[in-house]
């Protein structure tokens, strides 16, 4: 070990003494109070000591001031060189510092808030590929023969047989590639394409997106909504019927819709989300089905017609004749 080193690691006396210029100048950096005792002394090389006292302030646990002084190589006073604020060994830290791409999530994003996609983000793929040129056999393809380049290609060789008909064919692909160019527009505007391109076709059929959906994209994407409203749900397994029967169902397209669909119940919880089909809430649209009100059942007897009640039993509706009897009538005795 060379004497250099042993030297450096020998703190110098009058710097390790100076504990008092050291909490001077840790107190005119912090708060009066702050500062609390000391507790120890480093050197960091020759006649260069650091000095450590404990930090009160709130929200700093474990923090210290640390203080370096050093003294000039045959001198007897010491001076200050830095004041800083530093953790100790189980001092209280801020997490580990996460990019705003992994600590995102989602709901974070507000208005005006701009998400960049990543070029090579798994869940897109390319919308449409090749070049945005026609096809070989189309009548706009620079080299198609056209009856314009037909006829000059004919006069060209009745004229001068011998002569080299580069130049025909080069007027011939001129022509033609005039109506390939696309239109410009004004500057800083994207040229519309030229009708019968393969860019053309695609906005026709409203398929003209540089990047959709992969097959991964789609199944991240079914696992997330299948995990907010799915079968797993409490609310799904207390409900009566899945949504695949309910007639708030609205189908996805494409490959999606013999799995999921968007609820249009206004009273059920996923209103406006996209649930599985398996899904289901108190809401379904034959949960509760009302009723028919009940008809009372015809009388037995006609009680709605008035009955009439003579005043005078009639005359033959009893057993004895009303007719007085015959006073010559034998009563059977003499």
């Amino acid at each position: 070990m060379s004497a250099a080193t042993t030297r450096s690691r020998t703190p110098d006396r009058l710097c390790v003494e100076a504990v008092d210029l050291a909490r001077t100048a840790a107190e005119e950096a912090a708060a009066p109070g702050v500062v609390g005792e000391h507790v120890s002394a480093v050197a960091d090389g020759d006649r260069v000591v650091t000095h450590f006292f404990e930090c009160k302030e709130p929200g700093y646990r474990g923090w210290r001031w640390a203080v370096t002084v050093a003294r000039a190589s045959r001198a007897k006073v010491v001076t200050l060189d830095e004041t800083v604020l530093l953790p100790g060994p189980d001092a209280l830290l801020a997490p580990e510092w996460v990019p705003w791409s992994e600590r995102l999530r989602p709901g974070d994003m507000g208005p005006g808030d701009l998400l960049p996609t990543e070029a090579e983000d798994l869940r897109l793929e390319p919308g449409y590929s090749g070049e945005d040129v026609p096809p070989p056999n189309s009548v706009l393809a620079p080299d198609a023969v056209t009856p314009q380049n037909l006829a000059d290609l004919v006069e060209a060789e009745d004229a001068e047989p011998t002569e080299d008909l580069t130049a025909g064919v080069g007027a011939a692909g001129t022509a033609g590639t005039a109506g390939v160019a696309e239109t410009e527009g004004p500057e800083g505007v994207s040229p519309v394409p030229a009708r019968g391109s393969i860019a053309s076709v695609a906005e026709e059929l409203g398929m003209r997106r540089a990047r959709v959906l992969s097959r991964y994209g789609l199944h991240v994407a079914a696992d997330r909504w299948d995990e907010s409203f799915g079968a797993k749900t409490p609310m799904a397994q207390a409900a009566p019927a899945p949504c695949v029967s309910c007639g708030f169902l609205l189908p996805l397209a494409g490959s999606l819709r013999q799995a999921f669909g968007v609820c249009a119940n206004e009273f059920s919880p996923a209103d406006g989300h996209v649930v599985s089909l398996a899904y289901g809430c108190g809401g379904h649209s034959e949960a509760a089905v009302m009723p028919k009100p009940l008809r009372p059942a015809p009388p037995v007897l006609d009680s709605m017609a008035a009955d009439t009640f003579p005043l005078r039993p009639s005359p033959d509706s009893g057993s004895v004749s009303a007719e007085p009897e015959d006073e010559t009538e034998d009563l059977g005795h003499s």
